[in-house]
């Protein structure tokens, strides 16, 4: 019988990232949880028990902080060992205009989260996990990192770096045991999409979407969107010329601008 997993998460006080956790915990797993939001952080330990999590370490930070992110993971090791999962999950999105000088700050804040935290997520974990000769480095990225979506450079941008980054990265581990899986969602039912003011074609609830992400990481498959129709959706818009995509997205809605936080 397989022992239950050790499974560190960023971005878990909400989201993806707390409906992950949850389904963890109810395999049993040893957690560790990362996130900025303290309060909601702790919050979270006593449902995790209830659910039947062998262990739940919380340590609130900012993932653009890679020093903090070091000490936790360092933390992390020397109790539990390395982990068998790794997922970065930390995110931010807002509608962002170029052209609008006051956005460039909600454009760094984007891309040093969505991208550099991903990389300062797994950069300490990466030597244990190759001694140990096996494991899960998963980066969440997104659908919105295939075509670039109006109003959407920062995170269009952001999630197109993080599945390059993430290809790059499967690449470095490869014959290390250690196995790279991209996760690229389309519309799960989270905070983050809750003020998007249009239809979301697919969309799923956060627990639903956890399972299946669960399923691909336990796969190690290399890259998968969920759900899978959107997957499809995603395929014919890259094939699309320039001049045709340019005509039907153009004056798609657009998520509402602001400082990403």
């Amino acid at each position: 019988m397989r022992r239950p997993p050790v499974v560190v998460i960023t971005g878990a006080s909400s989201g993806i990232g707390r409906a992950l956790a949850l389904h963890y915990a109810a395999a049993g797993a040893t957690l560790g949880l990362m996130a900025r939001r303290e309060t909601l952080l702790l919050e979270l330990v006593a449902p995790l028990r209830a659910a039947g999590a062998a262990a739940v370490s919380c340590h609130p930070l900012d993932v653009t902080d890679a020093d903090d992110l070091r000490a936790a993971a360092g933390e992390f090791i020397a109790r539990f060992g390395a982990p068998d999962i790794v997922i970065a999950s930390a995110g931010v999105s807002v509608g962002t205009l170029t052209e609008h000088g006051e956005d460039l700050a909600a454009i760094r804040r984007v891309l040093d989260v969505n991208v550099f935290g991903m990389a300062a997520t797994f950069a300490p974990f990466i030597d244990a996990m190759r001694r140990a000769g096996c494991g899960r480095l998963v980066g969440v990225a997104s659908v919105a990192g295939i075509r670039g979506l109006p109003g959407a450079e920062a995170y269009s941008a952001s999630k197109a770096a993080a599945i390059a980054y993430l290809e790059s990265l499967r690449l470095e581990m490869r014959g290390s045991g250690v196995r790279v899986v991209t996760l690229c969602p389309g519309y799960i039912e989270t905070p983050m999409t809750a003020v998007n003011p249009y239809r979301m074609p697919f969309l799923l609830p956060a627990d639903e979407a956890a399972r299946r992400f669960a399923r691909v990481i336990a796969r190690g498959s290399s890259y998968a969107v969920v759900p899978w129709p959107m997957g499809i959706v995603a395929k014919c818009l890259r094939l699309l010329p320039n001049a045709l995509y340019d005509r039907l997205f153009a004056r798609a809605p657009r998520k509402p601008r602001g400082l990403a936080v």
